[in-house]
């Protein structure tokens, strides 16, 4: 799995401009399978994608595919771990996901 630290590069207004693109963007991927969670940071800095279990590379091309990345608006930090663990919640959902 990983978690996907997106920072803003650009000025607020700019990525605004650019939103629809990069929900649309996310959308594709929710619906392809990729992306677990997401959401903006508190401090309005960036936004956080935890994504599922793929190759590295995989995942490399699909960020330089979003909106936000393409017009160089955001640096991505990349984070890989392997959950050992999780919520009793998240486990019934990873089931039914699976199925």
């Amino acid at each position: 799995m990983y978690i996907v630290m997106l920072t803003y590069v650009a000025p607020r207004e700019e990525i605004d401009y650019l939103l629809p693109d990069h929900i649309e963007w996310l959308t594709r991927h929710y619906d392809a399978g990729h992306f677990l969670c997401s959401g903006k940071q508190p401090t309005q800095t960036g936004r956080v994608i935890i994504t599922r279990p793929m190759p590295r590379a995989k995942l490399e091309a699909m960020l330089a595919t979003d909106p936000l990345d393409v017009a160089r608006m955001v640096r991505h930090e990349v984070v890989e771990f392997e959950a050992t663990r999780t919520a009793p919640e998240l486990a019934r959902v990873n089931e039914a996901l699976a199925s």
